[in-house]
């Protein structure tokens, strides 16, 4: 509801709220949520697959607070593949343009899989940039969640790395504006170390805070203060647990690279000026020897709140 959404909005703090899908356009009071929240002076992303954005339009109005985050996963022969429907690409892209032309921010998401053509995809976010002129790429490697469907075109941190420098080396020279920090890249082409902070963008959804964050759902608690005060933050994480093993998506990692970008501004500005390095050696990568089996809870979890029987306590 307006008022559920609103209160996490305040009881959590943050200046930038998410709101991914599902297709949030889809929820008939969407457009009160985004005005309150932004009536609060937060920043908020509007996620949308944008089938509907050209009709749901006229329900927002163009605020340097909204920002409409289009998933685009890469030309048009690629997206609509990915979605398994033709014509997506081409009405997400009008949509993109009839909403730069009214004064909207818009973003695009894309998330990158074992399968990408490193030239295809450069080309497209030239594309994205120059022609849709989009303000920035929410760019993310594939995390092999447990309930996809098909886990094989997931990939592990070596090709991420590899891949993403392969990515960089080709965009060098060209204009591309990423919707994210440069050490975020930086540690994505395997030049930083971080460690996860699955704090850093926690998630509420239909049942609650999920802990530990966006990616797994493990157990849900019915307040913000619960969510950070009773996770046993140090059990998640690479190096920490099976399934974290492979991840290096932005929810977690993006936290850590602004953390570190406020602690050395200068190693920021460098990256930002002189561009992400593609040929050095990679640093050496988090130990994965003394991470804990994973625990598959997710179906048990669903059960338990489909049937009432769920405390809301941590499961993991």
């Amino acid at each position: 509801s307006v008022e559920e959404s609103l209160d996490a909005v305040d009881e959590c703090g943050a200046p930038i709220v998410s709101i991914p899908g599902g297709e949030p356009l889809l929820h008939k009071e969407m457009p009160e949520i985004v005005k309150g929240i932004i009536e609060r002076k937060k920043f908020v992303y509007l996620c949308t697959n944008a089938l509907l954005l050209a009709k749901r339009m006229d329900d927002y109005t163009p605020s340097p607070y909204l920002t409409f985050s289009v998933h685009l996963d890469g030309d048009q022969d690629h997206h609509d593949k990915a979605v398994n429907q033709d014509g997506v690409f081409e009405r997400a892209t009008a949509a993109i343009r009839e909403a730069r032309r009214r004064g909207f921010r818009v973003t695009i998401n894309c998330t990158l899989f074992g399968d990408v053509d490193t030239q295809r995809m450069a080309n497209f976010f030239s594309f994205a940039c120059d022609d849709l002129d989009v303000e920035g790429v929410t760019v993310a490697p594939g995390y092999a969640y447990e309930r996809a469907a098909v886990q094989d075109h997931f990939l592990s941190r070596t090709k991420t790395k590899q891949l993403f420098r392969d990515l960089f080396k080709l965009g060098k020279g060209r204009k591309w504006r990423f919707n994210q920090s440069s050490l975020y890249l930086d540690f994505l082409a395997g030049n930083q170390r971080y460690d996860c902070t699955p704090w850093g963008n926690p998630t509420r959804n239909v049942f609650g805070w999920q802990k530990p964050c966006y990616l797994i759902g493990e157990g849900y608690v019915g307040s913000f203060r619960e969510l950070m005060d009773e996770t046993n933050w140090d059990s998640y994480g690479t190096g920490n647990y099976e399934k974290c093993a492979d991840c290096m998506v932005h929810c977690g990692y993006e936290p850590t690279a602004v953390s570190d970008t406020v602690a050395h501004p200068l190693k920021a500005l460098k990256v930002a000026l002189g561009g992400i390095e593609t040929s050095r050696p990679m640093v050496a990568d988090t130990p994965l020897d003394n991470q804990r089996p994973a625990e598959y809870v997710f179906e048990e979890l669903v059960r338990e709140t489909e049937a009432g029987t769920s405390d809301k306590s941590e499961v993991a």
